[in-house]
């Protein structure tokens, strides 16, 4: 029935572009406005059609569009402060796409804001983002959470607290997280290693669908997350934000601070400071807490950076250091107890609410360093040189006897070293591109003195990947392509019964991409990109071999993996008129080799207690499905929106299904739109529904059935205030309003607990 539907609204909207085609006077021009020193888009540029006396201002990507333009010769002017006026003569004969770069003036302006040196990522592959007050709702959340909120993109957990984004069915290695601009590099491999980051540092989060492996590396085959944060300012000034966050459940407290300007002395000079602290109690299923499930949160970052109209450079830090409790009744201690739990789906016994955090818990401190520095050549060329360094400290605690109780079971110690080096350019009508050189070194230690025998070895890993891309724009058409070639080294070393197992693994590969975005009409425009990506298996996958305190089970890895190969197509519609906004994806992923984590039947019984197995396995996988999302504005106060996604995951080696795949999802709901009155504005009201359907293709064997599908009803309220020249942002939200009970296919912890309970989350945001 969907497919019916979405078929019919396609030829729909087909016909409706042929339709316009034919008519007089109703041809579109459409565009990007964007810095030429740096490709960032540009908001607020003033494009005009001299012939017309019309045109139309950059939104916030610097897209813009103007309508109903006669076949014929015209002159557009694109205007911004601080730039340099550009003027263009054009010839419309149909719907044509422009991209026009403005070059900064050498000149000092008061009141001028240059951004800072932020690039962008112009893709041809899907994109979509969460920014402005739709993240400013999401605060609070983690970071899995707040992607939930994209079709397509959901979490993989464990427990309330921990959380990992899911891309078009692929999580974890296979999905790269860029923190301003830096591959995140953890214990990722982890299916409950949540990402170490702030979310409060994001101004802007988008998620790219495609596989992006040729940009930015083998752990890009299934998509990329990228954490933004906003400019560093460059004109004189101090600007701030306060953000503080209340939720019921866990009685949880969030906080951040970010302060930002620029120096009066040296144009050109600003910086950035952030600060955010949580803290969280056991969560509240409905009719029980969860033993051991706090939390507790304090982070920093800072930035400085320095432009001028040849030079951009930026210095940044950040630390990021949490506390994780684990529920407690997921550690049994017995073959009986953990049956018994896994049949009676709940806990045995009835917690109460607390605080205080024990074993097990994880405790985690993560540092990034990141130089970064550009220089502009001529004729619009650019070199690019990004330096970063992060050190990911996790320590895992089990319940033991005694002192042993304060030793870390897990102890992980990971150096990373990136460098990326780039060179672009751009020409003023036709092509732009860049080829570039990119280095990771890595160092894993395994601290001594956990008294336990390592879950993966130490290792050293280094990777040297090449590229090129080159894109090439006329009129209604883009076409982007891509190479790179990837050579990855791995030396691994442990003590195994007493004596030194080490091993080295080489690891090769080529992987490319063909996309392009093409305007069917003025309101409609088709994405099409196709990539092969590949990745070798991580140390985890291949060396794992003994109990993961942090998920309470055991884990067997496999030194005999190769590589996975992947070949990955997506598709994307984009409709977008005055009342409607509908975009649609489909992708087919072939995946050779695909490793994925599955249970098995057996349970490991040790002195420590009894633990569920789970066997690393390698096979060839086939994904496949969609993502939609529509709004629709019935009246300039009321809108109607709804968001949903499928994925389809075969083992084809076993002719079966693949384990821990996302089920079918639809969001659904209505949105008040409240005018703006007495200083009152963006006031906003919105009730939705999700509904998750049951995982009915799981494979042979689980540890427990997959669990009902459910229906989870959630209401938003948020509106600004005016107080002199500042900007007082509330929002208030209630998840789960009927408190009801039920279980996520894709939560680790299902097999012991139910999900959170009735949440309420009290917001404000103060802008000064």
């Amino acid at each position: 029935m969907i497919n019916k539907i979405l078929g019919i609204l396609f030829i729909a909207f087909w016909y409706t572009g042929l339709t316009v085609a034919q008519e007089d006077c109703v041809l579109t021009i459409r565009g990007k406005v964007i810095h030429a020193e740096n490709n960032e888009p540009i908001e607020g540029a003033y494009i005009w059609i001299k012939e017309i006396d019309r045109g139309a201002i950059s939104d916030y990507n610097g897209n813009f569009r103007i309508l109903n333009l006669c076949t014929g010769n015209y002159t557009v002017s694109v205007q911004y402060l601080g730039h340099s006026d550009y003027k263009e003569s054009i010839v419309v004969t149909s719907n044509s796409n422009f991209t026009f770069r403005l070059d900064a003036e050498d000149i000092t302006l008061e009141g001028v804001d240059i951004h800072g040196h932020q690039d962008a990522v112009i893709t041809t592959s899907s994109v979509s983002s969460i920014r402005g007050a739709e993240l400013r709702i999401a605060r609070g959340e983690t970071l899995g959470e707040t992607l939930g909120r994209i079709p397509g993109v959901s979490s993989y957990s464990t427990g309330a607290n921990i959380s990992k984004p899911v891309i078009q069915g692929l999580h974890s290695n296979r999905i790269m997280i860029l923190n301003n601009g830096i591959r995140l590099e953890g214990q990722q491999w982890g299916t409950e290693h949540a990402p170490e980051i702030d979310a409060f540092i994001a101004k802007e989060i988008a998620v790219v669908k495609g596989a992006e492996t040729v940009r930015f590396g083998p752990e890009a085959m299934g998509g990329v997350i990228l954490i933004s944060p906003a400019p560093i300012p460059t004109k004189a000034g101090f600007a701030g934000e306060l953000d503080l966050v209340g939720a019921s459940n866990g009685r949880m407290v969030n906080t951040s601070v970010t302060i930002s300007g620029g120096s009066k002395k040296w144009q050109g000079l600003g910086y950035r400071v952030q600060s955010s602290s949580k803290m969280a109690g056991n969560i509240q299923s409905p009719d029980y807490y969860q033993d051991n499930t706090g939390v507790r949160e304090l982070n920093f970052s800072g930035a400085l950076g320095y432009s001028n109209n040849k030079l951009g450079t930026e210095l940044y830090f950040s630390h990021f250091q949490t506390s994780l409790g684990i529920l407690s009744d997921a550690h049994t201690g017995n073959l009986s107890d953990l049956n018994g739990i896994i049949e009676n789906g709940r806990p045995f016994r009835d917690s109460e609410f607390t605080y205080q955090i024990g074993n097990p818990k994880q405790q985690v401190d993560h540092q990034l360093l990141k130089l970064k520095s550009h220089y502009h050549l001529g004729n619009g060329s650019k070199l690019n040189l990004q330096y970063g360094f992060q050190r990911n400290h996790r320590r895992e605690f089990d319940r033991r006897r005694g002192e042993l109780n304060e030793r870390a079971s897990l102890d992980l110690e990971l150096f990373s070293n990136t460098l990326d080096i780039s060179f672009t350019h751009m020409t003023r009508k036709k092509w732009n591109g860049s080829v570039g050189l990119n280095l990771i070194q890595q160092a894993n230690s395994n601290v001594p003195g956990t008294g336990v025998v390592p879950l993966i070895p130490n290792y050293d890993m280094k990777n040297v990947g090449i590229f090129v891309i080159e894109k090439y724009t006329s009129g209604p058409l883009e076409i982007e392509g891509g190479l790179r070639y990837d050579f990855r080294q791995v030396k691994s070393a442990r003590i195994q019964n007493g004596e030194l197992d080490d091993r080295e693994f080489e690891f090769q590969n080529f992987s490319a991409f063909l996309g392009g975005v093409y305007a069917l009409s003025r309101s409609l425009t088709f994405n099409s990109n196709l990539g092969s990506a590949w990745r070798p298996p991580n140390i985890n996958e291949q060396f794992s071999q003994g109990l993961h305190h942090g998920l309470a089970a055991i884990e067997i890895g496999n030194p005999d993996f190769v590589s996975e190969q992947s070949y990955k197509w997506v598709n994307t519609l984009n409709f977008v008129d005055n009342n409607l906004r509908m975009e649609l994806t489909g992708f087919a992923n072939r995946i050779n080799n695909y490793i994925y984590l599955s249970p098995s039947q057996e349970q490991f019984v040790s002195l420590r207690g009894s633990f569920a197995i789970f066997e690393y396995l390698q096979t060839d996988a086939n994904l496949w499905g969609g993502d939609l999302s529509v709004n629709y504005t019935l009246t300039p106060v009321l809108e109607l929106y709804s968001k949903g996604s499928i994925v389809r995951a075969k083992n084809i080696k076993e002719n079966n299904f693949l384990p821990f795949i996302s089920s079918d999802r639809l969001e659904t709901g209505i949105i008040l739109n409240m005018p703006t009155k007495d200083g009152v504005s963006n006031t906003k009201f919105t009730l939705g529904n999700l509904m998750v359907a049951k995982q009915t293709r799981v494979p042979d064997f689980d540890l427990a059935p997959a669990p009902p599908g459910y229906f989870l009803w959630n209401a938003a309220f948020q509106t600004s205030f005016k107080i002199s020249d500042k900007t007082l942002n509330l929002g208030f939200q209630a998840k789960n309003i009927f408190n009801t009970s039920y279980k996520d296919y894709m939560n680790r912890f299902r097999y012991f607990t139910h999900d959170i309970g009735r949440n309420f989350l009290l917001k404000l945001n103060y802008e000064f």
